[in-house]
């Protein structure tokens, strides 16, 4: 049909496409699109049943093969049942319960080829928590205790939930399996849905006479103290998982996890960006002038570094290996980039200010007469000035 689009390209897939990428792509855009997602929409309800007409063509090899060969026209005038269904095709021949069964187990809540009893052994959830620490505690790593609610086995009923003496019984509304099956009336027919029992919750069994201690639950709660080892080079936000540390599983099942996340404090002079540590430095006006040597703070303590005569200001230096340690590897270590901050004097003496005055004529800055004695010999008269201000402005 003329204002058909190719199944191929409703789907987003190329015609070599196999079973596997079919159903993939199929079940991405029906959760897109599925009516119940999108209940009124009628644009969104097209195109779930453009995708589904094409995906129930494309996965049935017999259709595949006719549609790849003849097009559109293999399923007009009675070729695919024109009349019914959505659009003009016809979806009574097409196992869709086992379509929705296999692909939509999470959107129908199970399907029936795919049903899993709940009354197995399963993980606990995973607990969170946050640990607050410093600057350098995340650059250097540190031990941390933490205090959270766990839940422990009931000691009185060991963790059945029922009361000493008697014994949970089987749910007679799943018999035990977890799970209840029924079916739905659906624009395709009747589907097969699959749910969790609602009396059992999954479990299997009921508990008649719960415990008093535990409230029927198997379980009790108490604070505890959890040692949290912070490893070096941990960035805010990241977090710690520590194994089996969260809620209790069910049925024999594993702890959940408890997941630390890692606050790190703001540092007044250090910024931190990946491995790498930033900081400003400030150099008096003789010092950026002269150069010489300057101290320079780091998480590793006190550095000196050579600063070069006429060193301007926001000129960036590399303190190499003083950054932070990779999380792998903690001999291996970012940098620590500086940037010098020239300081203009404000307060000068009259003293200061002549020296100041006649440097910047020694630099030819300032036009002097013929009659000065500096107007023929300035690079001498430079260079007693340069150690006048050195002696002025490091005072």
């Amino acid at each position: 049909m003329a204002d058909k689009r190719d199944y191929y390209e409703v789907l987003g897939v190329d015609k070599s496409a196999d079973d596997a990428t079919l159903k993939k792509a199929y079940r991405k855009l029906a959760k897109k699109y599925h009516p119940d997602v999108n209940p009124g929409d009628k644009e969104a309800e097209a195109k779930f049943k453009e995708a589904t007409e094409a995906y129930t063509i494309l996965s049935d090899p017999e259709k595949r093969k006719q549609y790849d060969q003849f097009g559109h026209a293999a399923f007009e005038n009675g070729g695919g049942g024109a009349g019914g269904g959505f659009g003009g095709f016809d979806f009574n021949g097409a196992d869709m319960g086992d379509i929705f069964g296999d692909i939509f187990g999470d959107l129908f809540g199970g399907g029936s080829r795919s049903r899993r009893a709940n009354n197995g052994p399963m993980k606990g959830a995973n607990l969170r928590a946050r640990v607050n620490i410093t600057f350098e505690e995340a650059v250097f790593g540190c031990e941390k205790e933490l205090e959270i609610v766990l839940k422990d086995e009931c000691t009185t009923c060991h963790g059945t939930g029922a009361k000493p003496g008697t014994s949970p019984v089987t749910c007679p509304k799943c018999h035990g399996e977890g799970q209840v099956v029924y079916t739905q009336q659906s624009m395709f027919g009747m589907v097969r849905n699959v749910q969790t029992c609602p009396d059992c919750h999954g479990s299997g069994k009921i508990i008649k006479d719960k415990c008093t201690s535990c409230r029927g639950t198997g379980y009790t709660s108490s604070r505890k103290k959890i040692q949290v080892s912070v490893p070096a080079g941990i960035d805010n936000g990241q977090s710690i998982r520590i194994r089996e540390k969260g809620e209790p599983g069910t049925n024999g099942g594993p702890r959940g996890d408890l997941l630390v996340e890692v606050n790190v404090a703001r540092h007044p002079i250090f910024q931190r960006q990946d491995m790498n540590i930033f900081s400003t430095a400030p150099l008096t006006y003789a010092q950026a002038a002269l150069g010489g040597t300057v101290r320079i703070n780091t998480v590793d303590g006190e550095v000196e570094y050579e600063v070069k005569p006429g060193t301007q200001t926001d000129t960036r230096i590399r303190l190499k290996g003083k950054g932070v340690p990779s999380l792998r590897n903690k001999n291996i270590r970012g940098d620590h980039y500086v940037t010098f901050v020239v300081q203009v004097p404000t307060n000068l003496n009259e003293e200061a200010k002549e020296a100041l005055r006649k440097f910047d004529e020694a630099c030819g800055n300032r036009p002097k007469s013929k009659d000065s004695d500096d107007f023929e010999k300035p690079e001498k008269k430079k260079k007693s000035f340069m150690d006048k201000l050195k002696e002025t402005f490091e005072d």
